[in-house]
């Protein structure tokens, strides 16, 4: 199961890489972390982060990895625990002085729940895939970003 979702940003591709390859900032970007704390690694290939997230109502725990960093123009992580495994990617394009992102977030759920997800769990990861490039928008062109 995936979502993706394609979007331009008026930044430059450098700055959008660098933001949203920081898993950390996932804090101001993702309205479904609840927090995320690096524990590991220098922000490449590697580096390991604590995430707690909220989802239909409840929280989970997913330790990240990053398994693809190729500045400016690719980042990966990789994130599980005992019932999932989500691998969030994006790819940047530079589009003048704008930035074309490419958001692919693919799950994988274990046990159970593999059989309930695609009827209950698939159409709230597009609502939330909606939201999340909102939010990536309102985050990266504040004047404040």
């Amino acid at each position: 199961m995936h979502v993706e979702r394609t979007f331009t940003v008026s930044r430059p591709i450098e700055d959008v890489f660098d933001f949203l390859s920081d898993f950390e900032n996932t804090n101001q970007w993702d309205p479904g972390t609840v927090r995320t704390t690096r524990t590991g690694g220098d922000g490449g290939l590697g580096t390991t982060y604590d995430n707690t997230s909220e989802f239909m109502g409840r929280e989970t725990q997913l330790t990240y990895e990053t398994i693809g960093f190729d500045r400016p123009t690719f980042f990966s992580a990789r994130g599980h625990n005992k019932t999932a495994t989500a691998t969030d990617s994006l790819t940047f394009t530079r589009d003048g002085d704008r930035t074309q992102v490419h958001y692919r977030a693919d799950f994988a759920f274990h046990g159970i729940v593999r059989y309930v997800a695609p009827l209950v769990v698939k159409p709230k990861l597009d609502a939330l895939a909606d939201e999340t490039v909102e939010q990536i928008r309102t985050t990266l062109e504040s004047p404040a970003a």
